[in-house]
Formats: C-alpha cells, sequence, structure tokens
C-alpha cells in the first residue's frame, strides 16, 4: 500500500527508498482489476453502436447464449496507477489454454461462469464503447459460451445488467514513469515521456505524477464485476436464449440515472 503525502517530493522520495520492494511486490501477485478505490473517469457519451464481428456465433443449444464482453482496454489510466500497452496479452493469449469467465474474481466451483471462452484482441474505437475520447484502443474481448453452470450469472448477461468486467492477471514487463527531472529519475522520467502521450486520462495521470506502463501480462481469468478499475469494459452484445444485443433493453427513463462522475468510491 502506498502511502498517502502532502507533496509529490515526499512521495518520490518514498519511492525512490522503496521503489524496488514496490515493484517486486506488484510481480507477486495477481492483479485483480476489480477497483478498491475508485475515481470516475469522464462522462461517458451516450450509447453507442456496438462494434460486430463476422464469425460469432449465431445459433447454439436451447438455452445457451454467447456474451462478448470486454474485459480490459489498453492506453487508460486505472485506479491501481497501471496503464497496459497494445500487446500486452500477445504472448498470453499464444500459451494460454484454459482461461476462465467468473463470478467477481471468485476462484470457486460455484462462482465460475465458463470455461468455454474464445479470447482475443480488438483494437476499438473508444466512441463505440461510449467514452469521449478520441482515437482507439486495445480491447481484450471475450466471446463466451454461457450454459447453466451458473444460472443466475447467466441471468444477469441475459437481463442486460453486466455493465463492467474486470481482468485478473499477472504482470510480466511493468514499467516504472515518473513525471520529474530530478537526477534519481533519469529512467523512470525517460519511460514517462515515452508512454504518456499514449494516455487517453492523461490529465489524471499529471496530476498523479506516476504510473506503471505495463507491456505485458499473463490473463488468468475475465470476470464479471460491479464496477471495474477500468470503467471501458461492457458487454457489447448477447446472441442466443432469446436475445441478440444488450441494445433490445430500454435505458432506465430520463432523469432516473445519477450522475456519478464525481464520485469517489471506497
Amino acid at each position: 500500500m502506498i502511502p498517502q503525502f502532502a507533496n509529490k517530493e515526499d512521495l518520490f522520495n518514498w519511492f525512490r527508498e522503496n521503489k524496488h520492494l514496490v515493484m517486486a511486490a506488484r510481480k507477486s501477485q495477481m492483479k485483480l482489476a476489480d477497483a478498491v478505490t475508485f475515481i470516475v473517469g469522464p462522462e461517458q457519451s451516450e450509447r453507442a453502436a456496438a462494434e460486430k464481428d463476422a464469425g460469432v456465433i449465431e445459433t447454439m443449444p436451447s438455452g445457451v447464449l454467447v456474451a462478448r464482453c470486454i474485459i480490459n482496454t489498453t492506453n487508460i489510466l486505472d485506479s491501481h496507477s497501471d496503464v497496459h500497452i497494445p500487446g500486452i496479452w500477445k504472448k498470453s493469449l499464444q500459451e494460454t489454454k484454459l482461461i476462465y469467465h467468473l463470478q467477481e474474481h471468485k476462484m470457486q466451483f460455484d462462482k465460475v461462469i465458463t470455461d468455454e471462452v474464445k479470447a482475443f484482441t480488438k483494437s476499438m474505437s473508444w466512441k463505440s464503447l461510449a467514452f469521449d475520447y478520441e482515437g482507439s484502443t486495445q480491447a481484450l474481448v471475450f466471446d463466451s459460451t454461457i450454459g447453466t453452470r451458473n444460472e443466475y450469472m447467466k441471468a444477469q448477461y441475459e437481463a442486460g445488467y453486466v455493465k463492467n468486467h474486470s481482468v485478473g492477471m499477472i504482470y510480466v514487463q511493468q514499467h516504472f514513469c515518473v513525471n520529474s527531472d530530478s537526477k534519481w529519475w533519469i529512467d523512470e522520467k525517460a519511460n514517462w515521456d515515452k508512454y504518456i502521450d499514449q494516455v487517453v486520462n492523461k490529465t489524471e495521470a499529471e496530476d498523479r505524477g506516476y504510473f506503471y506502463a505495463i507491456t505485458e501480462a499473463k490473463v488468468i481469468e475475465g470476470s464479471a464485476v460491479l464496477i471495474g478499475s477500468n470503467r471501458a469494459t461492457p458487454t457489447i452484445s448477447i446472441t442466443g436464449a432469446g436475445k441478440t444485443t444488450p441494445d433490445d433493453i430500454p435505458e432506465p427513463p430520463a432523469g432516473t440515472q445519477k450522475d456519478y462522475s464525481k464520485v469517489k468510491f471506497i
């Protein structure tokens, strides 16, 4: 846990003394991108049309559905001070044979939604994810075949209630980026200069003064969560079991949605 400091100078002094411990600790545990503390980013635009690929399974056995889920997106600073860089999942997806789709990161038999997961990456515009950022992101996508293994979560997907996802991952390659011209941070400032312009919520990174650029990670699982540290992780489409897309679900009446754009979740 990184202590709270009154100014960046004290923060950077603490990092200078503890950097190797922090980096080692991050590599020794699995990151669950479901936030403990999360500040919601800029307001989302109105729901954009979902991007659809050819080849999505169109016919399934009765009662089975396929959910296309965005599990993670790159180039956005999350609540763990991480920015995932495009290509982060390439090696892992080539090597990993079994990836679970879980309920809220619970490694329990009754929390498995499915292990029938087709995982891949796809370049998507931020607008297609209903965010007002310019350009595109590399999304980690799950096409998950959901049957009767977890009836509760199947019903949540069918009803359109699953709005966020989160990746369970292990860090492999990470680069500490610090916005300081001090002699103590020459390499870290070079990392900052290399990656800062790739961060779509750049102002948040500048306010924080540091972040971790993650260039390689191992994906263990993807989870349905209520609120993820990265909010650009929606359900894109549902096929089968009487549904074709979450756009069939009506939005709440105008004026009934709360404005969470300034809320800090603990």
